[in-house]
């Protein structure tokens, strides 16, 4: 079988290309250690409450030093869990200062949600029997919509929530 001169010069760039490409993601895998958000700390997805940054009193927005936010999310069926107000209701709006520092920590009981902040770089992928953790500077003022972006079942479109920037 003859190859003409510009099949070669291709099928050679084609072959290069693929070889630094599988490169570059085995030294980022490797060498970097690169691994999903949720590779490094697991929970037992059916008592997520055992854990006690998901204990029902520990939900939702918590103040850890000056400018320093911490929230706390259990996702399940159809519904993010930001914890309950003063007259236990539940919370659905999350607010903080602009310019904040915010970690997000979230885990889920049932299946693969998604948790993102629209307008925001905030998007994580929430694996039951993992933790997810996302720190994000709040820049901009506003209200931002929570979104869940993995589909989780018929209510998917129901799984939302707010971030206000004040």
């Amino acid at each position: 079988m003859h190859l003409h001169k510009y099949e070669k010069v291709w099928l050679t760039f084609g072959m290069a290309s693929l070889v630094i490409f599988l490169l570059i993601i085995g030294f980022a895998a490797f060498w970097k250690g690169t691994h999903p958000q949720s590779h490094l700390e697991t929970i037992d997805q059916n008592n997520v409450e055992a854990h006690d940054s998901f204990k029902p009193e520990n939900l939702g927005l918590t103040e850890v030093a000056d400018g320093k936010y911490k929230v706390n999310i259990v996702a399940s069926a159809f519904n993010y869990d930001f914890g309950v107000d003063k007259d236990e209701k539940p919370v659905k709006t999350i607010r903080v200062p602009q310019g904040s520092t915010v970690l997000f920590t979230i885990t889920s009981k049932d299946v693969v949600h998604g948790f993102q902040v629209a307008g925001t770089n905030v998007n994580m992928m929430v694996e039951p029997g993992h933790i997810s953790r996302y720190e994000a500077v709040m820049k901009n003022k506003g209200e931002f919509t929570v979104v869940c972006n993995e589909y989780c079942g018929i209510g998917h479109h129901q799984m939302f929530g707010k971030v206000e920037v004040y």
